[in-house]
C-alpha cells in the first residue's frame, strides 16, 4: 500500500483515468460492430453511414492514446475495403 501522499494521489488519478479511457474504448468498439453488423446485413449504404460515424471515433481514440495510430488506421482501411468489396 502507497504511504506517500503524492503515491495515493497518484492511485486515484489511475482510477480515474482508467475508467475514461475505458469508456472511449468501449466507445471505439461499439462503433466498429456497428459497421460490422451493417456488413453482415448487407446493406451497404448503411455500412458507409456506420462507418462515417465510426471514423471520427477511431481518430479520437489513437489521438487520446486509447489505441495505437496504426491500429485505428488498420482498422479503418479494413472496413472500408469490406464495405467496397459489397456490389
Amino acid at each position: 500500500m502507497a504511504n506517500h501522499h503524492s503515491a495515493k494521489v497518484r492511485i486515484r488519478r489511475n482510477e480515474r483515468r482508467a475508467a475514461i479511457n475505458g469508456d472511449r474504448l468501449g466507445r471505439v468498439r461499439t462503433h466498429v460492430k456497428r459497421v460490422e453488423t451493417a456488413i453482415a446485413s448487407g446493406d451497404k449504404a448503411a455500412a458507409q453511414e456506420a462507418l462515417r460515424a465510426a471514423q471520427p471515433e477511431l481518430h479520437r481514440g489513437a489521438q487520446k492514446g486509447v489505441l495505437h495510430a496504426n491500429t485505428a488506421s488498420r482498422k479503418l482501411s479494413r472496413l472500408s475495403a469490406r464495405i467496397k468489396a459489397m456490389a
